[in-house]
């Protein structure tokens, strides 16, 4: 009887643990799985609807970008160190990624409208890697997507005026097509980290 009590217990225990696992998970979060950050108002108040000039000259808007898995990163083309490393991160991680066999990309958004014409931002995404999309815009189309991804930049207004430093924010973010953004990568993200949090993204999407 004894046993029998003991027995009955444990399954209890295990249904309440399991309810309220059940109870306490992300709701209908298809991608709880493969997350490993935390965005403190949660994924869905970053990203959103942006309408910007794509390097050929032709103005598109969000879902015309992201109809792929997308590697997205704000910064400028005069910038001296970090945009260039960190979008040469995301190259090796794209090409580990496309390597495996998924079809994604980069894309870039110059937060210097003032300098980043659509030749400038052409021949950076070029250099960068050949399925690296870039974007650049009038002032106002670039805070509009900066104020969607919640990204910060500021011209520094002292030094050369033709060769000033922009201050921004570094962070890449994973958007996927007809969902948008997922998750974002931290400057010491390698890109093995990268390749393979896209990777568990793009399948639990069914990209």
């Amino acid at each position: 009887m004894t046993r029998s009590i003991a027995i009955l217990a444990a399954i209890l225990i295990a249904a309440l643990v399991g309810g309220t696992w059940w109870m306490t998970r992300p709701d209908g979060d298809q991608f709880a799985q493969c997350r490993e950050s935390t965005v403190a108002s949660g994924s869905s108040a970053i990203g959103g609807p942006f309408e910007l000039v794509r390097e050929d000259g032709v103005t598109v808007t969000d879902t015309e970008v992201f109809t792929k898995p997308t590697l997205l990163y704000f910064g400028y083309t005069f910038c001296p160190d970090v945009c260039p490393l960190d979008n040469t991160r995301n190259a090796e991680a794209l090409d580990l990624i496309q390597a495996d066999g998924y079809d994604a990309q980069m894309a870039f958004i110059s937060v210097d409208p003032e300098r980043d014409t659509v030749e400038q931002v052409a021949d950076f995404t070029s250099y960068i890697h050949d399925d690296m999309i870039g974007l650049t815009g009038t002032p106002e189309q670039v805070k509009a997507a900066s104020q969607a991804y919640r990204t910060y930049y500021k011209k520094q207004e002292d030094g050369d005026p033709e060769y000033y430093l922009v201050d921004h924010s570094t962070f890449t973010y994973l958007v996927l097509p007809e969902i948008g953004f997922v998750e974002f990568f931290k400057r010491d993200d390698s890109p093995q980290d990268i390749r393979d949090s896209v990777e568990c993204f793009a399948d639990a999407a069914g990209s």
